[in-house]
């Protein structure tokens, strides 16, 4: 298939690559050029704006930081939305508020134009293998025109429903669930080490008697061994809790447990750790807090 892929960041790269070694035919653009260049050399081309990367294109993949991003890249000048004509088909794999998936809903069908919400869980080292899980939502044709995209991206998909937004809140609430283990074992990993238990004695203790994830296993090794560049960054996860909360908050309910994280990731972006790895950080911030003054 031909697909036109916008966004080739840190998740962006590594998707657009197993695209390439699948067969598929990718036209790529990124709003800093220099990041393309991987896949130029494996034989992607080169779209000089969000519009020419829908050219010819059976399917366009968008995969953008945020909701701004998604403003400048789909509706800006040279945007990819009045590039696409009726019958075209666009999975957004972003991570993005429920309201612009609203949105884009509306706009999609206004003009003709399939739309199928696909945001992935899982790191930059998953993707590369091949290995994120994929929450899709659209109608019944969508969903089937966009499984050959989405496949050589995954080890599985979930089908949440007929409307986009649906996955969109699914990718949100799983982020808050990592966000909240994270959390756990930071201050369980805090108060081990206050009655003398190294951390990593304390999780292979638990986490065997009690959970068996993988989960907790690699983000509790990313805590206790920081990566030299970050999977996820602070300022992403306190991004996903600030846009679940706005979609709770849009549907008269609160989250009290996310009331809680955001303030903890407001604390981390003070203390100078916005870019630091999302798991990293939250510890930081937890031993901070532990510390009572006798």
């Amino acid at each position: 298939m031909k697909i036109g892929f916008l966004g080739t960041g840190q998740m962006g790269t590594p998707m657009a690559l197993r695209l390439l070694a699948a067969g598929h035919e990718l036209r790529v653009w990124n709003r800093t050029e220099g990041r393309t260049e991987p896949l130029l050399r494996e034989g992607a081309i080169a779209a000089g704006t969000p519009a020419e990367a829908e050219l010819g294109a059976d399917a366009v993949i968008t995969m953008l930081f945020d909701d701004a991003a998604h403003e400048e890249v789909l509706f800006g000048p040279n945007g990819l939305m009045d590039a696409l004509e009726p019958g075209a088909l666009h999975i957004a794999c972003s991570t993005i508020t429920v309201a612009l998936s609203e949105r884009l809903i509306a706009e999609h069908l206004r003009r003709g134009i399939d739309f199928v919400a696909a945001p992935v869980f899982g790191r930059p080292n998953v993707a590369a293998e091949g290995r994120l899980w994929i929450v899709a939502a659209g109608t019944d044709s969508a969903i089937a025109r966009a499984r050959p995209v989405l496949e050589p991206m995954s080890r599985g998909i979930s089908i949440i429903g007929p409307e986009p937004r649906q996955a969109n809140a699914v990718k949100l609430g799983g982020n808050f669930l990592i966000s909240t283990m994270i959390q756990s074992l930071s201050e369980s990993f805090v108060f081990a080490e206050s009655q003398s238990i190294a951390p990593a004695v304390f999780l292979e203790a638990v986490n065997s008697a009690l959970f068996q994830s993988p989960f907790y296993a690699a983000y509790g090794n990313v805590m206790l061994h920081p990566p030299e560049q970050a999977g996820a960054s602070i300022s992403l996860g306190a991004k996903d809790t600030r846009m679940l909360r706005e979609a709770a908050a849009a549907r008269y309910t609160r989250l009290s447990l996310a009331d809680n994280l955001a303030e903890i990731f407001e604390q981390a972006k003070q203390a100078g750790l916005a870019n630091e790895d999302w798991a990293v950080g939250q510890y930081r911030i937890a031993q901070q807090r532990g510390i009572l003054n006798p």
